[in-house]
């Protein structure tokens, strides 16, 4: 991590605020591109449009570091590799098919247990690293208090807990792979290459080793509602004479994925990533205001109520 300075505390701030605004939307445009899409296709061409748009923004080759001190290219090459299939391909397969053998609301509280499990392997993985600070009193408090309120959030309406034993173990496994990108992302940013060229290569390796799940997923039938993925994996176009769905898929590759996934890289850069990965507990709050917003869902007494103790164990653990 560089040396810290004001102006990159508050850049990182902004950063990651404009991470979590943004990811906490991105159920609404997923939830209507259900309508027409398979999951594994929403993935697929929202990572697609996202490689696509960085090299618009950023039409450079990526230069590895060379000469003395710097790790091999193969090494290099394996950084972004391993963050492209940790944070994408096997975080979001995990989830996706975790939702389909338990609770949304499970999977909510599962993967918002995230920050706890980067803690702990940045510390077991990065032991030189200034970043590899102990998972003191005051950080498991905070992360406790985060999870009530979350909780809250997640169950706010719902008479009784449906444990799915499949579906929440893969969740668990998400928010484990989660932590190993978080490792990884680290190791990228130490080699202090351009953001966006840096984003674009991880996205790169990951639709490399998404494309055969895809693949699988349509021959074997997985498709959503709607969706009519020839086996081929041919493209219908009619689907994309919706100008909604559209406006939807930009929304996912280029503001939910080119430009998030950046900034979320450049905030662990200059906040840490264990810290940058705090704001993970606010996801759900966000997700709440933006259903009340835009779905016009109801704010019940008990979300609002986990919405202030998220807050708090953000500021705890923080």
């Amino acid at each position: 991590m560089q040396y810290q300075t004001p102006q990159r505390t508050i850049a990182g701030y902004a950063l990651v605020a404009f991470s979590i605004l943004t990811w906490g939307c991105t159920f609404i445009s997923t939830k209507i591109l259900l309508n027409a899409f398979s999951p594994a296709e929403i993935l697929f061409i929202r990572f697609l449009i996202a490689y696509v748009s960085l090299w618009i923004l950023a039409p450079r080759s990526l230069k590895l570091q060379t000469g003395t001190g710097s790790p091999p290219r193969i090494k290099q090459e394996l950084y972004f590799a391993g963050a492209g299939f940790f944070a994408i391909t096997l975080y979001q397969f995990l989830e996706n098919i975790a939702l389909s053998y338990t609770q949304a609301s499970n999977v909510c509280v599962i993967a918002s247990t995230a920050p706890i499990f980067t803690a702990i392997a940045v510390r077991l993985c990065l032991k030189k690293s200034p970043q590899a600070k102990p998972v003191n009193l005051r950080f498991i408090l905070g992360f406790i208090c985060a999870m009530v309120g979350i909780s809250l959030i997640s169950f706010s309406g719902k008479t009784q807990l449906q444990l799915n034993p499949a579906g929440d173990l893969l969740a668990f496994c998400g928010a484990v792979v989660w932590a190993g990108y978080s490792v990884l992302i680290t190791k990228v940013n130490d080699l202090n290459l351009p953001p966006l060229e840096s984003t674009r290569r991880i996205f790169f390796y990951a639709l490399l080793t998404m494309l055969p799940a895809v693949v699988f997923s349509e021959l074997t039938g997985q498709r959503g509602a709607g969706a009519d993925f020839a086996s081929s994996f041919a493209l219908s176009m009619r689907r994309f004479a919706d100008m909604q769905n559209i406006a939807h898929f930009v929304f996912l590759g280029v503001g939910a994925s080119a430009l998030t996934y950046s900034a979320w890289a450049l905030a662990g850069k200059y906040l840490g990533i264990v810290k940058t990965s705090l704001f993970i507990y606010v996801i759900p709050v966000i997700t709440v205001i933006a259903a009340a917003v835009f779905l016009n869902e109801r704010i019940t007494l008990m979300s609002a109520a986990g919405t202030l103790l998220t807050i708090i164990g953000l500021f705890v653990s923080g």
